[in-house]
């Protein structure tokens, strides 16, 4: 016990200062750092070979070698120049960290081959041929064999590595492009998967519900036909009316799930889109008692994307309160936001606010919609409705979408509230856009 306690305690002081230095390294200070160190460490190298091998005199011989060590410092922008520059200190300074860093900079940077030999044959000459000229001997060959071969590994060695430098970086960038495209492949992949998986639910959607819907309508029909009681009759009459809306919305839905690509758009621009307009018509025939205070002007143009997701959320709504509250009153109020904020501020009872024209009714910046229901009737019979529980879900996400907010619960008198804030601010004028629900 006492040897690890004393492993903690000897880690202890590590701690920190690993986390200090992990901090230093990935922080402004190391940022700094790595963008100086390739730009100065060649310079400090290229001055200290000048003072090695000029020593710290002054004369010709050193300030021609620091001038070459100097002008290393652009040697990224202009490569060509700076090479140019340090032959000077090889030739008369004998320096050669300097010419070969710069002939390695060109090497990487503009790899022209003509270019890349003509300046090695430079090199190969200010290295070959001493300063001053007059000392060169012609007819020292075992020497200058030696020097030549001295100056053709000292040009060929800052080439050969400079090329390969370039080579790597142009691999990394290759391996890279082909990551993305690999990863590109797959995410066409997954949507072809995806596509294939639409065109099954549809599929399956039209066999299924579409038979249902069809028998629905024709028993309906011939309820209607047959019947002499007049509430019947129009029981029957609404309800072929629902079915034959419900197959036509379900047969652009259809379409939507299968169509790809460019038929993709199409679809939706065929699809019905329900707004503001239609909202009456909902409640009339939801066979619920609904009071409708409605602060915008149906049909009045605007974010159509907003209104139709505010329809879904009444619909959505009613669906909820035939499903676990039969017999409850229900009160619906669609508001401009800014108007709706006022008579929250104003209070309940003072009247519906109801907007006097289509201007004053998008003065707001978006919809709220209140959907309120009272406690269920107990001696109302439950309808025994499937549910998944999706419902409230869907329309958070498609307020979301919008950029809005949905909040539903339970009220202190055991009924229910759903309301939701759509902003136009995020939503296109698309009229076409099939909506998120």
């Amino acid at each position: 016990m006492s040897t690890g306690g004393g492993r903690k305690r000897r880690r202890g002081p590590a701690g920190p200062l690993a986390a200090a230095w992990r901090a230093a390294a990935h922080g402004a200070p190391g940022r700094l750092l790595r963008r100086i160190t390739p730009v100065t460490v060649p310079v400090l190298l290229a001055i200290a070979d000048a003072m090695l091998v000029n020593g710290v005199g002054l004369g010709l011989e050193l300030g021609v070698s620091v001038g070459a060590a100097v002008v290393l410092l652009v040697r990224r922008r202009f490569p060509l120049l700076v090479f140019l520059f340090t032959l000077p200190g090889l030739y008369i300074g004998y320096i050669w960290f300097a010419p070969m860093i710069g002939l390695y900079t060109l090497a990487a940077r503009r790899p022209g081959r003509a270019r890349l030999v003509i300046c090695a044959v430079l090199l190969i000459a200010a290295h070959f041929f001493p300063y001053p000229i007059s000392d060169f001997e012609l007819t020292d060959y075992r020497e200058n064999t030696l020097v030549l071969i001295d100056a053709t590994v000292t040009s060929a060695a800052p080439i050969a590595l400079g090329l390969l430098m370039r080579t790597r970086r142009e691999l990394a960038f290759r391996v890279e492009d082909l990551t993305r495209s690999l990863r590109r492949e797959d995410r066409l992949l997954a949507d072809r998967v995806k596509t294939t998986e639409r065109a099954r639910l549809a599929r399956e959607m039209h066999d299924v519900v579409a038979h249902q819907v069809s028998l629905i309508s024709l028993q309906a029909g011939a309820v209607q036909v047959s019947t002499e009681d007049a509430a019947a009759r129009a029981g029957a009459r609404t309800i072929r009316e629902l079915s034959v809306r419900t197959l036509e919305e379900l047969r652009h839905m259809v379409g939507v799930l299968r169509a790809d690509g460019g038929e993709a758009g199409t679809a939706q621009d065929l699809a019905p889109q329900p707004d503001l307009e239609e909202l009456p018509r909902l409640i009339e025939m939801s066979a619920l008692e609904v009071t409708y205070e409605g602060g915008v002007v149906a049909g009045a143009k605007g974010a159509k994307t907003v209104e139709r997701a505010a329809f879904r959320t009444v619909q959505e709504a009613l669906t909820n309160v035939r499903k676990h509250a039969p017999g409850a009153r229900v009160r619906i109020r669609v508001d401009p936001m800014d108007d709706a904020a006022q008579r929250e501020g104003e209070g309940e009872g003072e009247g519906a606010g109801r907007s006097g024209g289509a201007g004053e009714s998008r003065a707001g910046h978006g919809l709220r919609v209140e959907i309120r229901n009272g406690p269920p009737d107990a001696t109302a019979t439950v309808p025994a409705l499937p549910g998944g529980g999706h419902g409230l879900v869907g329309l958070r996400e498609r307020a979301q979408s919008l950029g809005g907010t949905l909040e539903a619960g339970r009220t202190s008198d055991g009924g229910f509230v759903v309301r939701a804030e759509l902003p136009y601010g995020r939503v296109g004028s698309d009229p076409g856009e099939y909506g998120a629900g």
